[in-house]
Order: C-alpha cells, then sequence, then structure tokens
C-alpha cells in the first residue's frame, strides 16, 4: 500500500466538508478489521484509510495546519500501513478505572512482544514485530502502555494458509492468555492487505 503524502491530508475547511462521510466509511471499515482477544484486549488492523483518518483527525483536534506538522505526522503514522505481505495493528489494553489500569499494567509488561498469529490447517505461528520507533517510547521495565503498534510479515506460503484459514489470533503473555479465530469477513479483509490489493 502506498505511503501518504502531503496531497493526501486535505486543509481543515476541506476535511470538514468530508469529515462525516469519511467517518462513517472508516467506522464501517474498523467493523471489519477490530478484533477482541480475551476480557480487554483490542486489536484494530490499519490501512491505508484508517491511518489517514487517524492523521486527519489529528490535525483537527490540535489544529495543525503547517506542511511542517503534517510532515511530522506523516512520519510518526506511514510506517503503520502495511506493505504486501504484511499486517499492521494497533493494540489497545482497555482498562476503564484508575484500579484496572494499578493493577494490569505492571502485570501486563512485555504484551507487546506475545502476540502471535497461526495460520492455516497446522497452525504456522507468525510472530509478531513490535514497531521499534513507538516500542522504545511506549515500553517501560515496570509498566506497559495502553496501546501498542506491532506488525506481522507473512511469507507467500503462509499468505496462502492465511487465505486458505483458520486463522487464529493469540497472546501468549503469563498473565494474560487468550486467543480467538478470525472471522471469514475479517479474514478476507486483512487479505487485501496481504495482497496488496
Amino acid at each position: 500500500m502506498a505511503r501518504l503524502t502531503l496531497d493526501d491530508i486535505l486543509d481543515l475547511r476541506a476535511y470538514e466538508r468530508e469529515r462525516e462521510e469519511f467517518r462513517a466509511h472508516v467506522i464501517e471499515l474498523k467493523g471489519r478489521r477490530r478484533v477482541h482477544v480475551g476480557p480487554f484486549v483490542t486489536f484494530v488492523f490499519e490501512n491505508r484509510d484508517t491511518i489517514r483518518f487517524q492523521i486527519q483527525e489529528m490535525a483537527r483536534v490540535e489544529k495543525i495546519i503547517s506542511d511542517e506538522g503534517i510532515e511530522a505526522e506523516l512520519r510518526a503514522y506511514n510506517p503503520l500501513i502495511p506493505e504486501p505481505g504484511h499486517l499492521s495493528t494497533t493494540m489497545f489494553i482497555e482498562l476503564t478505572t484508575d484500579e484496572q489500569l494499578r493493577e494490569w499494567l505492571p502485570k501486563l509488561v512485555g504484551i507487546e512482544r506475545t502476540v502471535e498469529l497461526r495460520v492455516g490447517p497446522d497452525a504456522e505461528v507468525v510472530p509478531c514485530t513490535p514497531d521499534p520507533d513507538h516500542e522504545k517510547q511506549l515500553t517501560r521495565d515496570e509498566i506497559t502502555a495502553s496501546v501498542h503498534y506491532v506488525g506481522f510479515g507473512l511469507t507467500p506460503a503462509q499468505v496462502e494458509a492465511f487465505a486458505a484459514g483458520p486463522v487464529v489470533l493469540a497472546l501468549t503473555h503469563p498473565a494474560y492468555a487468550h486467543e480467538l479465530e478470525l472471522t471469514e469477513a475479517t479474514r478476507a479483509e486483512l487479505l487485501t492487505d496481504l495482497r496488496g490489493s
């Protein structure tokens, strides 16, 4: 998938004119790309549209109007757009109270390295790769962040196994071991990333 450029990001007035329609499109798109694993971890598999929406909304909220400001957002978020053979996901640890945050974020240190896909009838394991730039900012020894960015690189044979199914998204952290089989709709959606279509 092509990286976003300055020309892809609308100025604030132009974005306001298309925002409701684009937002509805991205909400519908994320419906097929959102996967809940266990009681409070959610993955959103990113693509060009989800990342463009993220940048447009960031520019809108923070009133970023300079090319330099938009370029900084492009540098931060463009690496999350998957290339063919790859998947990119934002992992959210969705805790809603201070008590839960204090209990779980220290327990879940390293969770971003314990995500894997199991593809095809042989359940071949495809380990995740945390995004190195974001990992430097988000990972601590004593507490984890509630948002992580992780990706998966699949060989052509693994892409075909992914297409054939089943595909399981799993977390193997000692404090949070959960898994979920992807639906056919999600698998078909993610194949568009893996095949670059």
